[in-house]
């Protein structure tokens, strides 16, 4: 079986987003690069993160994925997403969107590939992190999951 590195390296960016909103109150990355061995997410903040704040990230997240959430999704009419999101990067002419639920940590409209169970990302590891002209950089990688 090949190994699906973008689910579960999106999957991942899902985790990560829902832990930085629950941290600091702030939006979903604005801008991901999902690749094979190292991604990376920009947020729009106001300051770089300590070491201290970087290690409880990678904590949340990694309690996340250990917690064996099941991913599904489902079909809502844009008028529920409206009222439920920010669909501002939604492209014309969409009559329903797609929702992915990992578990109940969290929700969001989502195009990408995703695996079926948290168990099956493997270990969170923040390879960096960076804050340059209000954005705030996190690079991550991902071991093998265990299962």
């Amino acid at each position: 079986m090949a190994k699906q590195y973008k689910p579960r390296m999106h999957s991942a960016e899902h985790i990560l987003n829902q832990v930085m909103v629950r941290k600091f109150g702030c939006d979903r990355c604005f801008s991901a690069h999902i690749n094979k061995k190292k991604s990376k997410c920009d947020y729009k903040f106001e300051r770089g993160l300590t070491d201290a704040e970087a290690a409880e990230i990678e904590q949340s997240v990694n309690e996340a994925i250990s917690s064996a959430l099941e991913v599904t999704e489902r079909m809502i009419s844009l008028q529920e997403a409206d009222e439920r999101f920010n669909l501002t990067r939604l492209p014309e002419g969409v009559t329903e969107v797609r929702v992915v639920n990992i578990g109940d940590f969290d929700l969001c409209p989502c195009i990408g590939e995703h695996v079926d169970n948290t168990n099956e990302i493997g270990m969170f590891s923040m390879v960096s992190h960076s804050f340059e002209d209000g954005v705030l950089r996190i690079r991550y990688k991902l071991g093998e999951p265990e299962i």
